[in-house]
């Protein structure tokens, strides 16, 4: 499938020698799509979500304290971007039919424009991450810097062109960040623990147990499957005597004559799956890349098995009460416990991913602040 939004040709050119040295051959062939997704989130930061907000909200965001208003708008380009990015891996998983026909090692190696723009949007919107996090890092620390840096560090690694196939399928783990975002919101907007919360919340529980948990797991080991077929033969046709000289990963790509093709696009789009052949003759697949791609991989899986062990313990401590007080405790309430889990997770994963444990500190600091003043004033 080829990509709908094709570069400027001046700036493919302008691209190409610096890419072509960083090993990101695909890169600019999606280069506009990187910055125009930056430049997008970035406005809705700093001028429409402001905007809005003032006009939709007028006296709750006004009266947000300015660290909060940050995370306000910060919280509006996540919702942006997870929806925009989760319904266009959708639309390629779906409607990509040259990356449904590739092979094993076409997964690995293979290209089509259109995974490169699942890539681009994901790029662009941790570009945008790692510089809010640089310019407010007091606020943020270092943590936030690091996170924005190995995102960005992975999806930019996929240019070379690297697990192309695999891009809207990890995506997907966002399918549970617009209902994490709006948890978030309706706190802000004094919902907490209405209705439309806990709806909410049951949904984010859901979505997150199947998305990251199941879905992310399996695809994991597949993806795993895939880099180690890839490597073993790179290592069994490089090791071979007979082979030498010879285009040792040609092999792995489908002779595709295009002989069901109807038109012209047709075509292209199956000519485009070996578009970068040519650079993995007698390179094969480099050992630190798989490597980098597995380390990434298992600290995200391991997040996400943690957050999702924390949700389970916030609903659990409702169960852990003293036995003394057991005749005076309500039993728990099922509402409860969803938004238990949910506001847990909201804790764990928003620390990670929009700095909300450094508002929470700040906020404690303020409230334990204004209890010692008013301790102070009664003891005078």
């Amino acid at each position: 499938m080829l990509d709908p939004f094709p570069p400027p040709r001046w700036l493919q050119d302008l691209t190409t020698p610096w890419a072509a040295s960083l090993h990101l051959y695909s890169l600019p062939y999606h280069i506009h799509e990187v910055i125009l997704a930056f430049a997008f989130y970035q406005l809705i930061h700093s001028y429409l979500s402001p905007r809005l907000s003032r006009a939709f909200f007028p006296r709750l965001y006004s009266e947000l304290p300015p660290r909060t208003q940050l995370n306000w708008d910060i919280h509006v380009v996540s919702l942006v971007q997870s929806v925009l990015v989760n319904a266009v891996a959708l639309w390629v998983t779906f409607a990509d039919t040259e990356r449904k026909e590739m092979t094993v090692y076409e997964r690995i190696h293979g290209y089509t424009g259109a995974l490169g723009l699942v890539q681009a949007l994901a790029a662009g919107y941790f570009l945008y991450d790692i510089i809010v996090s640089i310019v407010h890092i007091k606020l943020f620390g270092l943590g936030m810097v690091f996170h924005g840096l190995s995102a960005f560090c992975v999806y930019i690694l996929g240019f070379r062109p690297f697990v192309n196939f695999y891009a809207p399928t990890f995506i997907l783990y966002e399918l549970s960040s617009p209902f994490l975002n709006i948890h978030w919101f309706l706190d802000k907007l004094k919902m907490t623990g209405s209705k439309l919360q806990w709806y909410n919340g049951m949904t984010l529980l859901v979505v997150f147990f199947s998305c990251r948990l199941v879905w992310g797991t399996w695809q994991s080991f597949v993806v795993y499957a895939d880099m180690w077929h890839a490597l073993k033969h790179y290592r069994s046709s490089s090791t071979s005597p007979f082979l030498k000289g010879v285009e040792t990963n040609a092999p792995i790509f489908e002779v595709r004559d295009g002989a069901l093709c109807t038109n012209e696009s047709c075509l292209q789009a199956n000519a485009e799956i070996a578009r970068f052949a040519n650079y993995y003759i007698e390179e094969g697949l480099p050992q630190w890349l798989p490597m980098v791609y597995v380390a990434a991989n298992l600290v995200l899986n391991f997040l996400n098995y943690y957050w999702f062990s924390q949700m389970i313990d916030a609903v659990m401590k409702r169960f852990r009460e003293p036995a003394a007080k057991e005749d005076k405790i309500k039993p728990p309430q099922g509402s409860d416990l969803v938004l238990d889990a949910a506001e847990k997770l909201r804790q764990e994963e928003g620390y990670c991913e929009t700095g909300d444990g450094a508002e929470q500190a700040l906020l404690s600091t303020g409230v334990q602040a204004a209890e010692g003043d008013a301790l102070n004033k009664r003891r005078s």
